[in-house]
């Protein structure tokens, strides 16, 4: 079933315990964020209210006892839309809650699946992938009817071999 607008809002607010994502694309190309990648780019300062609905939405689901995550898949260099994440995104989503680890993949894969799709895990059994083209443009959000198992696995590989955000970015100029 191909999960758009509105539809894919209450699949993903359906979660009643945790939401996770598998996060592995090098680059997104986001039309709601095109404008603010020139801007980091250009060494502007962020704007204010950067991401602000998706910290409320953190806020809200953390507020109501349920929790919300990720892993951020990395190999380095980073490329410039990881840089602006790092920089612009991701302090303000673990400011809001949201619990942020980053694996850097460029040594070892640990046999994790990293091309093409990311994917949301709700409460361990439904599952969303979201799939990409190449250059980072997403094509469409699915969810997943089979077997929930190896992407448990590959939640519990990720969170064992990732670090929190804070700690993977001392010392990286971003």
């Amino acid at each position: 079933m191909l999960l758009d607008g509105e539809e894919w809002r209450r699949f993903f607010d359906a979660f009643e315990h945790e939401a996770w994502r598998f996060e592995a694309q090098p680059t997104y190309i986001m039309p709601k964020e095109r404008e603010n990648v020139a801007r980091f780019l250009r060494g502007e300062n962020m704007p204010d209210g950067h991401n602000a609905r998706w910290h409320e939405r953190v806020r809200g689901y953390i507020a109501s006892g349920k929790r919300i995550g990720r892993v951020r898949i990395v190999r380095r260099p980073l490329t410039d839309y990881q840089r602006y994440q790092f920089a612009w995104g991701i302090p303000g989503n673990v400011a809001a809650g949201e619990d942020i680890r980053v694996l850097d993949v460029t040594q070892e894969d640990y046999g994790l699946p990293l091309c093409g799709r990311d994917w949301w895990m709700f409460d361990r059994i439904r599952i969303a992938h979201l799939n990409f083209r190449p250059d980072g443009t997403q094509i469409n959000r699915k969810a997943y009817e089979g077997d929930p198992a190896p992407y448990r696995e590959w939640q519990q590989i990720a969170l064992e071999h990732a670090v929190p955000f804070e700690e993977y970015v001392k010392g990286l100029d971003v």
